[in-house]
C-alpha cells in the first residue's frame, strides 16, 4: 500500500498543516512549492511514504490518497429531456437540411426524411434542442438512477388503478345484466337454478384439467459446491436412507428407466407385483393421485377463475379458494343430476319402464339354426328381406299398389288401375275397362278417318311480289314506268345517303302508282334476307 510522504511528531503538528492548506485554499497564505519551484495542488493527493500513526493500519483503507472532499464543480442536475430553445421562422445556413435546426446535421437528424427538405422549402423549421453539457463526479456517472424522476412512477400507478377500476366497472355491469336476464325470464323457462348463475364465472375447462398433469409439484431446486452461485442441482422425491433404492428393486436392464441425477423412477419397476404387497408403484403414482391431484385441481381452478374476472388468488388467499372450488363442485353436481332429470323427463327411462329380453339380458338363446355345407340357412331362422332407406308399402289415394309398378308406352303408373297421373285417385275394375274401352273407340275413328279420306287438293299457287306481298291476279305492270320508279328510287337512295344532295323545298306526292310501289319493294333491303351484303 502507498503511504504518505510526511509523517506528523504530534496531533499538534497535523492541526497546524490543516490549518495551513485550509488558509492556502481560501487564499490568505502563500501557495506551497515544490523543490524545483513548481505550485503544489492541494486537489492532487500526495503518496507518502509510511502511514501516519493516527490512521488505523489493521483495516486496510485508501481514503487519504484519493480526494474525497466534494468539488464544487460537480453538478447532480441532468438534462432536460425534449426541452427546445428558438423556434425560426426560415431556414438557417449551417442548419439542419432536411428539419431546419441549429443543433445538429442531416447525419443526426432524428426527424423523418422529407421529400423536401427545409432549406429548399424553408417550411416546418423544427425548434432548436437545449444541449446542456454537465461536470458528474464519480458517483454521478455510475449512478442508475440519476435524472429519475420519482414523480413519473405515479402515473403508472394511476394508469393500473384505472385499469383494475375499469374491469371492477365493467364485472359489475356484467352481474347487473344477468340479474336483469333472468328477473325478465318466465318462471320454469330455464332449467339451472337461481345460483347457478352467479358461479358461472367459477367452472373449469375440463381439458386443460388433463394438461396440468404435466406439471411437477415434487421439484426441489438446491444449490451444490457454491456461496455465491454455480451448478443447480434437482432433487426430486428424496427417501429415508433406511428403505431400499428404487434401483434396487428390479436389476432386470429392460425394466423401469431410474434417472440417477434426478433420482427419479416414473414407471412402476414390479407391474407383475402384488398391488397389496408393493409400497412402491413408480413416481407417476405419486403424480396422478392422493391429495396430489386435488390441489392441482384446486390450482387450475383458481388460475381459470381468476383469467374469468374473479378476485381470487391462490397463494394470497388459499381458504378462499379452497371455498370457491368447493361451491363450485356442488354446483356442478347440480347441474349434472337437473340436466339427467330433464333427459329423462323428455325422452322417458326405457331401462326402468321395460324388462329386457332373457336372451339379452343372459346373453344367450335357446333357438338352433341349421345350415348346408354352403353356408346357406337350412331352418331355424328366418330370413328377412331387406329394406331401403325409402318408405316402403305406402299406398296413398286408395291405391292398392304403389307408384311405378306399371309400364306402358314408356310411362310409369300404377298397376291397380292402370293410370299413368301421380297424383290420380284409383278407380280399380272400372277404370281399367273404361281405359281399354276408350283405347278401342280412338282406334275405331283413326281407322275410319284414314278410310273416308280423300286425296287432297293441290294447293294454287300464287304470284308473289318481291318480298312476299300477296299481288292481285289483275295486276298489270308497265315495264317503262317501273324502270323510271326504278331509277327515282335510286335517286332518293342516294339524296338520303349524301344530305348535302337534298333540297330545301321538298314537295311530296301522297299518290303512289302500283309501279312505284313494285319498285320499292324490290329496291327495298329485308333484314333477314342472306344475300343483303350484296345488294347496292
Amino acid at each position: 500500500m502507498a503511504t504518505a510522504s510526511v509523517a506528523f511528531k504530534s496531533r499538534e503538528d497535523h492541526r497546524k498543516q490543516l490549518e495551513l492548506e485550509e488558509a492556502r485554499k481560501a487564499g490568505l497564505a502563500p501557495a506551497e512549492v515544490d523543490e524545483d519551484g513548481k505550485e503544489i495542488n492541494p486537489h492532487i493527493p500526495q503518496y507518502m511514504s509510511s502511514a501516519p500513526w493516527y490512521l488505523n493500519a489493521e483495516r486496510p483503507s485508501l481514503k487519504h490518497q484519493r480526494k474525497w472532499k466534494s468539488d464544487p464543480n460537480y453538478t447532480k442536475s441532468w438534462y432536460d429531456r425534449g426541452a427546445k430553445i428558438f423556434q425560426a421562422d426560415k431556414y438557417r445556413k449551417g442548419a439542419c437540411e432536411n428539419c431546419g435546426a441549429m443543433t445538429h446535421n442531416v447525419k443526426l437528424c432524428m426527424e423523418r426524411p422529407r421529400k423536401k427538405g427545409a432549406k429548399w422549402t424553408s417550411m416546418h423549421i423544427a425548434p432548436d434542442e437545449k444541449i446542456e453539457t454537465f461536470e458528474l463526479d464519480y458517483d454521478g456517472k455510475r449512478d442508475r438512477w440519476n435524472g429519475y424522476d420519482a414523480a413519473s412512477y405515479a402515473r403508472v400507478i394511476e394508469r393500473y388503478e384505472a385499469r383494475d377500476e375499469a374491469r371492477r366497472k365493467y364485472l359489475k355491469e356484467q352481474q347487473l345484466k344477468k340479474l336483469e336476464d333472468k328477473n325478465n325470464k318466465e318462471n320454469g323457462e330455464g332449467n339451472a337454478s337461481d345460483d347457478d348463475e352467479d358461479e358461472d364465472a367459477l367452472k373449469v375447462d375440463e381439458a386443460k384439467v388433463d394438461e396440468s398433469k404435466q406439471m411437477d409439484f415434487a421439484k426441489v431446486e438446491k444449490r451444490v459446491r457454491t456461496t455465491g452461485g454455480g451448478s443447480t442441482g434437482t432433487v426430486r422425491n428424496l427417501r429415508i436412507r433406511e428403505d431400499t433404492a428404487k434401483y434396487l428393486l428390479n436389476l432386470d436392464v429392460n425394466s423401469a428407466y431410474y434417472d440417477p441425477k434426478t433420482r427419479s423412477m416414473r414407471e412402476d419397476p414390479l407391474p407383475d407385483a402384488d398391488p397389496n404387497e408393493k409400497f412402491y408403484g413408480g413416481d407417476n403414482q405419486y403424480r396422478v393421485s392422493g391429495q396430489a391431484m386435488e390441489f392441482e385441481q384446486l390450482n387450475v381452478h383458481a388460475w381459470e377463475a381468476f383469467e374469468k374476472g374473479q378476485d381470487i388468488h391462490m397463494q394470497a388467499a388459499p381458504s378462499q379458494a379452497e371455498l370457491l372450488y368447493k361451491n363450485y363442485k356442488i354446483i356442478k353436481e347440480k347441474l349434472k343430476l337437473q340436466m339427467k332429470d330433464a333427459i329423462m323427463e323428455k325422452y322417458g327411462n326405457v331401462a326402468t319402464d321395460a324388462k329386457l329380453p332373457r336372451e339379452l339380458l343372459m346373453g344367450q338363446t335357446e333357438r338352433q339354426v341349421e345350415y348346408d355345407r354352403a353356408g346357406r340357412v337350412i331352418k331355424g331362422l328366418e330370413t328377412s328381406l331387406p329394406k331401403s332407406k325409402y318408405e316402403e308399402d305406402v299406398y296413398i289415394n286408395n291405391h292398392t299398389s304403389v307408384w311405378g309398378s306399371w309400364w306402358k308406352d314408356h310411362q310409369w303408373g300404377y298397376k291397380c288401375c292402370k293410370q299413368t297421373i301421380r297424383n290420380s285417385y284409383c278407380t280399380g275394375a272400372a277404370g281399367i275397362e273404361a281405359a281399354e274401352a276408350a283405347a278401342d273407340l280412338m282406334k275405331a275413328n283413326i281407322d275410319r278417318k284414314a278410310a273416308s279420306e280423300e286425296t287432297p287438293v293441290p294447293a294454287e299457287e300464287k304470284r308473289l311480289a318481291t318480298w312476299g306481298n300477296d299481288v292481285p291476279d289483275d295486276l298489270l305492270l308497265d315495264q317503262k314506268q317501273l324502270t323510271e320508279a326504278l331509277k327515282k328510287e335510286d335517286e332518293r337512295k342516294k339524296e338520303e345517303k349524301d344530305e348535302r344532295k337534298r333540297k330545301y323545298n321538298v314537295r311530296w306526292n301522297d299518290e303512289v302508282t302500283a309501279e312505284e310501289m313494285e319498285a320499292y319493294r324490290m329496291k327495298r333491303i329485308h333484314h333477314d334476307d342472306p344475300m343483303k351484303e350484296f345488294l347496292h
